[in-house]
C-alpha cells in the first residue's frame, strides 16, 4: 500500500483519538528494537520537530491500525501519516526521510525501486525483526525530550 488517498479520513472515525494533525505521526511497534531505533533516529535528526510518535500498542496506534484494516497484534508495518496521508512499508520510510531534509532525503530513493520488490524486502525484514534485532520485554523509558513528542 503506497498511500491512502483520503487525507484525514481518520477524523471521521470516533474510535481514533485526536492528535496534532499539524505534525507528522510515526506509529511503530515499541517492542521491536529495530522499530524503536528508527524512532530514535528520526527524533535525533528531526531538528524542526516535524514528527510525533505513537506506539502501535497505544490507544491511538490500535485505533489507527483498526481504521486502516490492519492487524492490531502483528505490526508488519510502521504507519507514517504526513499531511493526513497514510504511508506504509517502504513508502513510510521514504516519507520520513524526505521530511527530514538533506542529507537524509537522499534515502527516499527507495521509492525508485519497484514497489513490489521494495515491499517484499520490507516484509522480509518485518517478518524476521524480532529474531534478527530482538524484542524489548519491558517498555523503555524515553528521554524527557522524546517523551514530549510521544502521543499516548
Amino acid at each position: 500500500m503506497r498511500t491512502i488517498l483520503e487525507p484525514y479520513s481518520f477524523n471521521d472515525d470516533p474510535e481514533v483519538p485526536t492528535f496534532d494533525h499539524g505534525k507528522g505521526l510515526v506509529v511503530f511497534d515499541h517492542q521491536c528494537i529495530f522499530c524503536s531505533s528508527f524512532v530514535r533516529f528520526v527524533f535525533a535528526h528531526d531538528a524542526s520537530g516535524r514528527f510525533m510518535f505513537a506506539a502501535a500498542q497505544s490507544r491511538l496506534g490500535q485505533a489507527l491500525y483498526r481504521h486502516y484494516g490492519l492487524d492490531t497484534t502483528n505490526f508488519s508495518t510502521n504507519l507514517v501519516i504526513v499531511d493526513g496521508i497514510l504511508h506504509t512499508k517502504m513508502d513510510a520510510f521514504a516519507a520520513v526521510m524526505r521530511a527530514l531534509g538533506f542529507p537524509w532525503s537522499i534515502l527516499a530513493v527507495v521509492n525508485a525501486v519497484p514497489r513490489q520488490l521494495a515491499n517484499a524486502i520490507y516484509d522480509l525484514i518485518a517478518k524476521n525483526r524480532y529474531r534478527i534485532f530482538g524484542k524489548y520485554e519491558t517498555c523503555l523509558m524515553p528521554s524527557k525530550e522524546l517523551k514530549a513528542r510521544v502521543v499516548e
